[in-house]
């Protein structure tokens, strides 16, 4: 008798054991969206790495622009986004949205917009936005300031700079931040003039002599926040994953090397590294601590 309950109950945990495996294989894999741009691919891509190695989750990373970011957490199309710069750059697609998502965190702080030049073009040249006005500064950048994408909130706020500023003439070459970047290093590399927008968190600090120039307008607006949006339920879709995005947090001087660090090696690399060299705020993201 005491064999035949051990078999059923042998049976019976093999059931359940294949049950929950079968469970966990057809449940859908958390959809994270992120735009092209540096820092957004760092945080984005070490969350995922977590989510799958340390919480057994299968993730799909969705790349898209800024605006079908937003439509798509808030349509439920994508669970999250890890990029929402609050609370000017994004305000507009923020507002359209924000009855329809919910904010998880906020996963870092202290980011800011501005435009660049290279530390050899001289500070009495060049120190502030109101310079690029001079005639001869005009010149030496060709009446060019070197941007993004057409979507970014950078670039709405760098056309409004160049009319609060009064810069006529100048033209702000619409690109990515791969074209903007390739000028740069092309630039760089001949010891050419040019401002270039820019951000912080961004890797090119790392590897470039360039300075922020002064915004005596704010044009560009002031510090802000990056937050991390998810569609409407799925706190209660996926709590531990929730969980998880609520308590990420770097510090921006963490995410510039491991940024940085992604541009010498690969992100692969960097996340690797990240991970192995932050134990301690791994395990407080995953609730270790």
């Amino acid at each position: 008798m005491i064999k035949k309950i051990v078999s059923l109950s042998l049976a019976a945990a093999m059931a359940s054991s294949v049950a929950t495996t079968a469970l966990a294989q057809d449940a859908e894999p958390v959809k994270i969206g992120w735009a092209a741009w540096s820092d957004a691919e760092f945080v984005t891509k070490l969350a995922a790495k977590l989510i799958e190695d340390e919480l057994g989750q299968d993730v799909e990373l969705v790349q898209t622009d800024v605006a079908p970011l937003y439509q798509g957490v808030s349509r439920g199309d994508l669970d999250a986004m890890m990029m929402a710069w609050l609370p000017q750059t994004h305000a507009d697609y923020y507002a359209k949205i924000k009855d329809d998502v919910e904010t998880l965190g906020t996963v870092y702080e202290g980011a800011k917009l501005g435009w660049v030049v290279p530390n050899y073009v001289p500070e009495d040249a060049i120190s502030s936005i109101e310079d690029l006005s001079k005639d001869d500064v005009k010149e030496k950048l060709d009446s060019t300031v070197q941007g993004i994408d057409p979507g970014a909130g950078l670039t709405r706020l760098s056309q409004q700079a160049l009319k609060d500023y009064g810069l006529e003439g100048y033209n702000l070459q619409i690109s990515s931040e791969a074209g903007m970047l390739t000028t740069v290093d092309r630039a760089i590399r001949s010891e050419d003039w040019f401002v270039a927008t820019s951000w912080s968190p961004h890797w090119m600090f790392g590897k470039y002599d360039i300075r922020y120039i002064e915004d005596p307008k704010n044009s560009l607006g002031e510090a802000e926040h990056v937050d991390i949006l998810a569609r409407k339920g799925f706190k209660e879709d996926n709590p531990e994953v929730a969980a998880f995005l609520s308590r990420m947090q770097l510090p921006i001087s963490d995410l510039e090397a491991g940024m940085f660090n992604a541009q010498e090696t690969s992100y692969d690399e960097a996340i690797a590294k990240y991970i192995e060299d932050h134990p301690d705020q791994v395990k407080a993201w995953i609730g270790e601590e």
